[in-house]
């Protein structure tokens, strides 16, 4: 499968099941891209030779062979040797420490943090528990993964705090090792609080959606005021902290804010240089929804974010954008990345009563409890289900260009729009698709300048 592509007026092809990404000359992009659409070589003649040197079509479309022999160009790929796993071994948990916060943003998917219930904290006795279960059905992974999430996990952080010092003992018994995560608006958190998880937690995620203004419109207190200074000056604090430590300030786009580059831009100003701006996911009823028709101004908004991007770190005013960050040589196998997120099967959510969910999305609907802590998971047709979820059984995915960077998207946006698991969100993938061609071609723009052919 190829995908060709164009940006700022270059123009490149990718073949997504060998990875390979070519820089590549107007000629040899209209000659792949009617290749990959099917058309034999008197047809590709047919539409080129009129704009193109006719011997330039044939030496292109016969390095074209040269590469496929090769096995670099127009690749495939075998998915029944790429089955579901039944190893349903738990590497990751999120744990809901907090369904509750001191935030009310108008978009929380959580229903600002009670999760469409009461508002309630995780007891110690809940959280060790679930850390018991997570070791003790770890298999022979030796890296676990727990992230404390909400609602807002400092409003429970005595609890945070007696669960991380379980976590280092039942190291010690299992001879594992656990990384904590915490995501956290950074609103009500003390220097002492931050010297704790600077230390404690591998990765620190801070909720700061850019502007004053755009921030503060979806994003007031409990008492309906703005919070973006006070977060601001909080995180600066946090993030210089942090130093080389992992860490990203995440923001959230919606309807009101199109100009998100713009958000980019700010916080980067403001001294961040770890930075994930993502588009809200709601009812298109909702007035801050994205729809289709943003989808045109939201395109023309990455590229302009991406080519502001590679100028910036050319300038070594270095920045990471999370969503233009590709790997083409190393990372996940070929069966993890059909998998996607191991939602349901490594990766499981534990609610503040012990209620076990696939993934913090799903936490509170009844539909997908896969079971509690008191006795275990005893809902397996449901974990069956999210384990068989891959790109191979859904049609919209095995179609489509960007499989291998998105395991077929997120179950739980593909069930709120479309009643099932199975079938993506398919605003959702028109994004992702575009990120992903901007980050491929940040990436050949700033990996494989020579490699044009």
């Amino acid at each position: 499968m190829i995908h060709t592509f164009k940006f700022d007026n270059r123009f490149f092809a990718y073949d997504v099941f060998s990875s390979s990404l070519m820089e590549v000359d107007e000629a040899t992009h209209n000659v792949i891209d009617l290749y990959s659409k099917g058309h034999n070589e008197q047809s590709i003649h047919e539409r080129l030779d009129a704009r193109f040197d006719v011997q330039a079509v044939n030496e292109i479309l016969f390095e074209i062979e040269e590469l496929k022999k090769s096995g670099s160009f127009d690749s495939e790929i075998n998915y029944a040797s790429c089955e579901p796993s039944t190893d349903f071994h738990i590497k990751a948990l999120c744990l809901h420490i907090a369904h509750d916060c001191n935030l009310r943003c108008k978009y929380c998917f959580a229903s600002t943090g009670a999760f469409g219930g009461k508002r309630e904290l995780m007891s110690e006795a809940v959280g060790l528990k679930a850390l018991d279960l997570l070791f003790a059905n770890s298999g022979k992974t030796k890296n676990l993964e727990v992230d404390f999430f909400g609602g807002e996990p400092m409003m429970n952080f005595d609890v945070v705090k007696a669960i991380v010092r379980h976590g280092r003992e039942l190291e010690k018994k299992y001879n594992k090792h656990v990384n904590f995560t915490m995501t956290t608006n950074c609103y009500d958190i003390s220097e002492e609080a931050m010297e704790y998880l600077n230390e404690e937690m591998h990765n620190i995620v801070i909720s700061l959606d850019g502007r004053e203004d755009k921030h503060n419109f979806m994003r007031p207190t409990a008492e309906k005021t703005g919070s973006h200074s006070v977060i601001l000056e909080n995180a600066k604090k946090f993030v210089k902290m942090r130093g080389d430590k992992s860490h990203y300030i995440r923001g959230t786009f919606t309807k009101h804010n199109l100009d998100f580059s713009e958000d980019v831009k700010y916080l980067h100003s403001q001294g961040f240089k770890q930075i994930s701006v993502e588009p809200v996911v709601a009812d298109e009823k909702l007035s801050y929804a994205i729809t289709e028709d943003d989808l045109p101004q939201i395109f023309s908004e990455y590229e302009k974010l991406a080519k502001w991007y590679i100028k910036e770190r050319a300038k070594g005013r270095w920045l990471n954008f999370f969503h233009f960050f590709v790997d083409l040589e190393t990372g996940p196998c070929v069966t993890k990345r059909l998998s996607g997120c191991g939602a349901g099967c490594e990766y499981l959510a534990v609610a503040p009563s012990g209620e076990i969910y696939p993934c913090h999305q799903f936490a509170g609907q009844e539909d997908f409890l896969l079971g509690n802590l008191n006795d275990g998971i005893t809902n397996m047709d449901i974990r069956s289900s999210f384990a068989s979820n891959q790109v191979s059984s859904k049609d919209d995915c095995r179609n489509c260009w960007a499989q291998m960077f998105c395991g077929g998207g997120c179950s739980a946006n593909a069930y709120n729009f479309n009643g099932t698991i199975a079938k993506p969100h398919l605003l959702e993938c028109e994004m992702q698709r575009k990120r992903l061609e901007c980050a491929l071609a940040i990436y050949a723009l700033e990996h494989m300048t020579d490699k044009k052919i």
